[in-house]
């Protein structure tokens, strides 16, 4: 009984103290423009589709460039310039989920429009802003967005007038006047002061900022022209905001940044403070007493939210079997839902499995820094006891290998989804490789890893064995080889040697399995030979008999061009040397433009002979004790989680 008052109490301090800080700091806000004069692009055309690639890489970007950047991609009418910009102070958490809401926004509601910006945020402020021609340090005055309140002041318009003329005008000089150097996300920025009180006890309250990259006299300019623009078309409401490309202003009346609040409210939060103090100490004995001692270190903070265990047993039914969606190689996986509605998928770590302990920590440090469409999103664990769980977006289609492994399942796979399928997955691994703010080698690209959203978009799972390499960092090496035999390049299985391209050879894999409809491991004795995938596709290629290879569902309905090219692609990510391999973003490039003739392809890694000699790892053998092009090969497709170190 005592232990649930003392929850009640605490319970009830926190949502007080939460519900204060909510009302005196909320600065939720919305301003975007979509620009229909500067020109329009046809949807999936190359400009939409490097549009589509480049804002989902700036909240990564906008937290790893203290809260500034700007970047580009593409050739001519084509490029696409993005920036991404957040209020100083922004916690990165907040701010990389303020500027993904405010790219997801632009994506979908400015469907056709060359030029769009957005100013936005809920518990801060940020900019999102994509064009089709070069900005950097040039003032952008159009367009303009404007939302003014619905309410009039009911004061005094003389003197409120006076007043709010002087507070604004007066901020304006002081920005321009104390600008920080350096393009970052505190030059230019004015709010959390500037406060007046008015006689009827309301406040005024201000915020104002430019993009870093204009001059002090631009910005001057940009801000004056917002004031005078309120003053014309919304004088006399209770707040309002004018946006621009590279400004904005907002006024309330109310306090919605400054947390400054009276003297009674102050010395009752002190009061509340100070019992919270108290209980909270208690609270810490009573738990020190009873928490089990946790078998894994995570760093403190982690980016993932931790939800307690009697929540995701409540959302899976406590883990029912009806709940049950498989299993895999350290542990199952459960659909739940939480309190809020939001439907997740439970993995639940083995027990006794060593090698989960090893996944789950790299998971929630890992996958939690990770933002992308075409990544499954971590959206928190729990780590209590025995008990291991992460908690991800539910993806409700299940994985690759359930449609494209299964003759009846296929043919909802024609090749327009399969082609959708490569050029999706090929930008999340771009990621991970080049776009994200780590660099991530993933190391079990398959299709069981690959999920299907409600539009059979992509989307990469497990990241139980991906590594984090230095920006610099190109190569590296292991004792224990992990993965699966048949995805895996040689040079990692003889060598113990992986890099991006080990995730390209994988991916060549991939690519040859969705034409295909074949598992790579479904070759099993022809003709009296030992076969695999790539050795039958590497004897079409020598034969010239490509088209053999591609699935028999989609071959009357597809442009066989396009299909062989996209098989030559494939064996040039599956050859032998990685250094032939080409890279994520030129492989990229050969999916999307044509006319970019491709290399022919070496022998690829792996590549059998008629030698009937067995399967080196299935003997138990170090990596680096055998390195031959030509082997006999092994068919199994286990995940290897434990390989005889050097």
């Amino acid at each position: 009984m005592a232990k649930k008052s003392y929850e009640t109490v605490l319970f009830f301090f926190f949502f007080f103290f939460f519900v204060i800080v909510i009302s005196f700091s909320s600065i939720s806000v919305s301003a975007q423009v979509c620009e229909n004069i500067t020109g329009i692009f046809i949807p999936n055309s190359t400009y939409d589709n490097n549009r589509r690639l480049i804002l989902p890489t700036l909240p990564s970007n906008v937290t790893a460039h203290d809260g500034y950047f700007q970047s580009s991609i593409g050739l001519g009418l084509d490029r696409v310039y993005a920036m991404g910009m957040c209020a100083p102070g922004a916690e990165p958490n907040v701010c990389s989920q303020c500027i993904e809401t405010a790219s997801d926004g632009l994506l979908q509601n400015c469907q056709n429009q060359v030029d769009a910006f957005s100013w936005s945020g809920d518990k801060t402020l940020c900019l999102v802003r994509y064009t089709n021609r070069s900005f950097s340090g040039l003032l952008g005055m159009e367009p303009r967005g404007a939302i003014a309140s619905t309410a009039d002041t009911n004061l005094n318009q003389t003197y409120f007038d006076s007043v709010w003329t002087k507070l604004m005008f007066g901020m304006i000089s002081n920005i321009s006047s104390s600008s920080s150097a350096g393009n970052n996300a505190s030059k230019y920025y004015a709010g959390e002061d500037d406060v007046v009180q008015l006689p009827d006890f309301r406040n005024i309250s201000a915020l104002m900022q430019c993009t870093p990259d204009v001059s002090s006299e631009d910005c001057d300019v940009c801000l004056r022209t917002n004031v005078i623009d309120y003053q014309t078309c919304c004088r006399r409401r209770q707040g309002g905001v004018i946006s621009r490309p590279s400004c904005f202003f907002r006024w309330e009346l109310y306090p919605f940044i400054d947390t400054r609040i009276s003297g009674g409210v102050i010395a009752a939060i002190v009061v509340a403070v100070l019992v919270a103090i108290i209980l909270i100490t208690l609270g810490v004995v009573i738990l020190k007493r009873r928490k089990k001692k946790q078998e894994i270190e995570l760093p403190n903070p982690t980016e993932s939210i931790q939800f307690d265990l009697s929540t995701i047993e409540a959302a899976t039914n406590n883990f029912s079997e009806r709940n049950k969606l498989g299993e895999g190689g350290f542990g199952e996986v459960y659909k739940g839902m939480l309190m809020n509605g939001t439907e997740v998928a439970v993995k639940r770590l083995s027990k006794t499995s060593g090698q989960g302990e090893v996944e789950f920590k790299n998971e929630v440090i890992v996958v939690a820094k990770l933002q992308h469409r075409n990544l499954v999103r971590l959206l928190g664990f729990s780590l209590q006891g025995d008990e291991k769980l992460l908690v991800y977006e539910f993806v409700p289609n299940k994985s690759l290998n359930y449609f494209l492994f299964d003759s009846k399942k296929r043919t909802q796979l024609d090749w327009t989804v399969r082609r959708n399928i490569i050029g999706e997955i090929t930008r999340g691994i771009l990621y991970l490789h080049q776009d994200s703010r780590l660099k991530i080698i993933h190391r079990d690209l398959k299709a069981s890893n690959i999920l299907l959203d409600a539009d059979m978009n992509p989307k990469i799972a497990d990241f139980g064995m991906a590594r984090i390499f230095g920006i610099n960092q190109t190569v590296a090496n292991t004792s224990k080889v992990v993965g699966t035999f048949g995805y895996m390049p040689p040079e990692y299985v003889a060598n113990g040697q992986f890099s991006a391209k080990s995730d390209v050879y994988s991916f060549g894999v991939l690519i040859l399995e969705i034409i295909s409809g074949k598992k790579n491991s479904s070759f099993y004795q022809m003709e009296g030979l030992v076969n695999n995938l790539v050795t039958y596709v590497w004897r079409l290629w020598e034969s010239k008999s490509l088209h053999e290879l591609v699935d028999p569902g989609i071959r009357d309905n597809c442009k066989s061009d396009e299909v062989i090219r996209y098989i030559h692609i494939g064996l040039l990510c599956v050859q032998e040397n990685p250094v032939d391999r080409p890279t994520m973003s030129t492989i990229h490039q050969m999916l999307t433009i044509s006319s970019i003739a491709l290399p022919l392809p070496l022998p690829p890694g792996f590549f059998c002979s008629n030698e009937p000699r067995s399967n080196p790892l299935a003997q138990g053998l170090e990596p680096g004790q055998w390195n031959s092009k030509s082997f006999t090969c092994s068919v199994d497709e286990a995940t290897i989680t434990d390989v005889i170190p050097r």
